[in-house]
Formats: C-alpha cells, sequence, structure tokens
C-alpha cells in the first residue's frame, strides 16, 4: 500500500510559479497512475492533471493547460506538478492521488484509493 505527502505548497503572487511534490513511501510509484486534485473553499474537488503509469501519458483540465505540467520521477518516488502563470482562480489545497491502474482519469476523484493530506496553494497579491 502506497503512502502519499504532498510539499510545495505556498503563498505566491499572480504570475508567480510553485513546483508542488508528490513523494511516495511504502511502494513504488511505478505502479500507480497518479492525479493532482484541488479543493477551493466551499468547492468540489476538481482534477487537475494526471499521468499514467506506464507510458506516461498526461492529461490537463482545461484551466491549466498551457500553465501546468506534470511529470514523474520513478527514481525518486515523486510526481511533480509545475505551475507557472498562476493566478487567484488557482488558489486551492492540492492533493496527489493515486490509483493501482495503467490509464489515470480527471473524470472523478472517486477513481483513486490513495490520497495525501495535501498542500495549500494561495495566489494573492
Amino acid at each position: 500500500q502506497v503512502q502519499l505527502v504532498e510539499s510545495g505548497g505556498a503563498l505566491v503572487q499572480p504570475g508567480g510559479s510553485l513546483r508542488l511534490s508528490c513523494a511516495a513511501s511504502g511502494s513504488s510509484l511505478e505502479y500507480y497512475a497518479i492525479g493532482w486534485f484541488r479543493q477551493a473553499p466551499g468547492k468540489e474537488r476538481e482534477g487537475v492533471s494526471c499521468i499514467s503509469r506506464s507510458d506516461g501519458s498526461t492529461y490537463y483540465a482545461d484551466s491549466v493547460k498551457g500553465r501546468f505540467t506534470i511529470s514523474r520521477d520513478n527514481a525518486k518516488n515523486t510526481v511533480y506538478l509545475q505551475m507557472n502563470s498562476l493566478n487567484a482562480e488557482d488558489t486551492a489545497v492540492y492533493y496527489c492521488a493515486g490509483e493501482a491502474v495503467e490509464r489515470c482519469t480527471l473524470v472523478s476523484p472517486y477513481r483513486y484509493d490513495y490520497w495525501g493530506q495535501g498542500t495549500p496553494v494561495t495566489v494573492s497579491s
């Protein structure tokens, strides 16, 4: 069973950048499709980006395409989310999630079995 821990969240000014990390322990991340989700106050959890297990296929929500990049480093057992050109609408708690399947999805967070505790991102001047 994999345990996931997010880090890298912070207060950042509009237009700034952050890199979030999702570090795994207890199992190798290479066995999991990994997704990044976020939840803003009073809103439902939404999919941001995900990366598939073997071929590394990536998917992005329309709201972050061209600004966010997901990547995985199996040697470090870590998945990253590089976030550029941040704006106030990106403010949320960001969670990484894992599912022991080949293809990742952003359709529903309920597909994912393993979750980290979240890391807060605040975009404000």
